[in-house]
């Protein structure tokens, strides 16, 4: 059963298919599900979160064995850094425009440990955990450029 549920998950209801820039594409796609979790708690958010890094590592794992070795069509991963990355559940435009575009800048960058764990790391889990590494270090530059009172 989960089988047939992989591929629109992994793909985040087809976000993955676009053809050009699909990570990025997805992760843009994901911004309305995160409009709507931020009004959760943030023990809710997390929780959630926590549930789309699972779902996303069994959906993702599963596409692997089809399509081969992280597959660009597997986009879950971006949602879920996405996710994390907005962690501070800012409600700001410019706020969400920067989280998202430090997430994609260590999603592409890959630096350590994101590159790291992306080497390393095998199967769902090792596809989603770089992702979220790249989002935790964004929302870590997020919550620092807020802080420092630059994004006004």
């Amino acid at each position: 059963m989960f089988r047939q549920a992989a591929r629109p998950i992994a793909t985040f209801f087809g976000a993955g298919l676009f053809p050009r820039a699909p990570g990025t594409f997805a992760t843009l796609a994901a911004i309305p599900l995160y409009l709507v979790l931020r009004k959760l708690s943030l023990p809710l958010y997390l929780a959630t979160v926590g549930k789309i890094f699972i779902t996303g590592a069994m959906a993702a794992g599963e596409m692997e064995n089809e399509w081969g070795h992280d597959p660009s069509r597997v986009v879950i991963d971006e949602v879920c850094g996405l996710l994390v990355s907005l962690v501070s559940r800012p409600s700001g435009v410019k706020e969400i425009a920067l989280g998202t575009a430090l997430f994609r800048l260590f999603d592409i960058l890959k630096p350590p440990p994101v590159g790291t764990l992306d080497r390393r790391l095998k199967g769902g889990f090792g596809i989603m955990a770089d992702d979220v590494a790249a989002g935790i270090m964004a929302a870590g530059v997020l919550f620092l450029v807020k802080k420092s009172g630059l994004l006004r």
